[in-house]
Parts: C-alpha cells; structure tokens; sequence
C-alpha cells in the first residue's frame, strides 16, 4: 500500500482502455459552484476573469450567490457576461467545473461522466471511496495544490500561501487593537518602537518588516 494513497501499487500502475477521442476543437463551458462549506469565502473567478473568458468565446455559469462572500454579486458576474442560475445540478452540469474546496461525493454525483474538474484535491484526506466516485464518472481532476512550474516549484500553491499569510498578519493586528477589546499592540515597522513578538503555528520561524515572528 502506498502510505501516500489510498491505492495499492497495482492499482496506480497505467491501465490500459479505449476512448473516445473528439476531433472538433470547441470552446470551453465553465461550471462555477456556490462553495458549500461554511469557511470557504474564495471563488474560482472574478467578474473580471469571467469577461476576460467571455471575450475569448467561452461560455461561463455561475451558481447565484456563488462571490457574495468574496463581495461580488450575481449582477457582477451578469455585467461581465456569464450566465447565473439557482440551480446547482445545472452548474454541475457544465463539462469544465472550477471550484476552490474539493467537491463532496453528492457533489460528484451531479457531475456528468467524462468533464474535467479543476479545484483543490486534498488527496491525503481523502479515501478511497472518493476516488472510486471520479474513476468511476471518468472524470479528469486536476487538484491546482499539485500543479508543479518547470523548477519543480507549486504556482497556484505559493500564491494562496502568500495570501493567506499575509491575510492571517492583518486579522491578527485587528484581534490585538484595543477596539476589538484585544492588547493595543500595533503590527508594523515604527521607528522607536520594538516589533511585536506572535507565534505562528504551522509556520516556521519567519521575520517580516516590522514583525518578529
């Protein structure tokens, strides 16, 4: 058993099978769901992305209320050309689906066979089940943590790190003003002033302007 998958050695060996391979090149129609989970605030596209992807000839739906938590509403996305509905199957529907968390199995249940998925995998917590769910649907999933540059370097992962970092320094000095009944510390490089000392868990040892960490 491989202790990084689910699978046993035989299993992950290539298989061979026959496919259906389409000739006609087309253009992309993108699925964008609502995010179920209740701390996931993030969605895959911005309206700007969206009418960069619509003036290309792709067609985009978005499942209504899909950026409110990201502060963008469902006119956003209309002024910028996509398509929004209520219903999530419809979404689901669509052969190309971009989401941030990973999908949950009823949530695969409502992908057609053969589309490609875009989104977090998170496959070290997932099991087996799960992945029986996509092979058994033939669907292509592409988890974007594993997305590798050509220096062996993880693009898509090292921009939501450097966000989530940076996010994570400017809620921290929020919890600590006074105002939030919090020490009345401030975060920054202030002349006269020693830099604030915080643990960071999960982390190790960093030093930022103004910050000791």
């Amino acid at each position: 058993m491989n202790p990084t998958s689910p699978f046993s050695i035989e299993e992950l060996k290539t298989q061979e099978e026959r496919l259906e391979i389409l000739s006609k090149k087309g253009d992309l129609n993108i699925g964008v769901p609502k995010e179920d989970t209740a701390s996931e605030k993030r969605v895959c596209l911005t309206p700007d992305a969206v009418s960069a992807l619509i003036s290309n000839n792709h067609r985009v739906l978005i499942e209504s209320g899909a950026g409110s938590a990201s502060s963008f509403s469902d006119e956003d996305y209309i002024k910028a050309g996509a398509l929004v509905t209520k219903f999530k199957k419809e979404v689901f529907e669509c052969p190309l689906i971009l989401k941030v968390s990973p999908p949950s199995l009823s949530e695969i249940d409502l992908i057609k066979p053969n589309s490609v998925l875009i989104s977090a995998i998170q496959k070290k917590t997932q099991n087996k089940a799960y992945f029986t769910a996509l092979e058994a649907k033939k669907i292509t999933a592409i988890g974007f943590e594993l997305i590798t540059d050509r220096d062996g370097s993880f693009p898509v992962l090292k921009s939501l790190s450097q966000i989530g970092g940076t996010a994570a320094v400017h809620i921290a000095a929020e919890l600590m003003s006074s105002s939030n009944n919090g020490k009345g510390l401030l975060f920054g490089n202030m002349s006269g002033i020693p830099p604030v000392e915080v643990v960071v868990f999960g982390a190790p040892r960093l030093y930022f302007r103004g910050l000791k960490a």
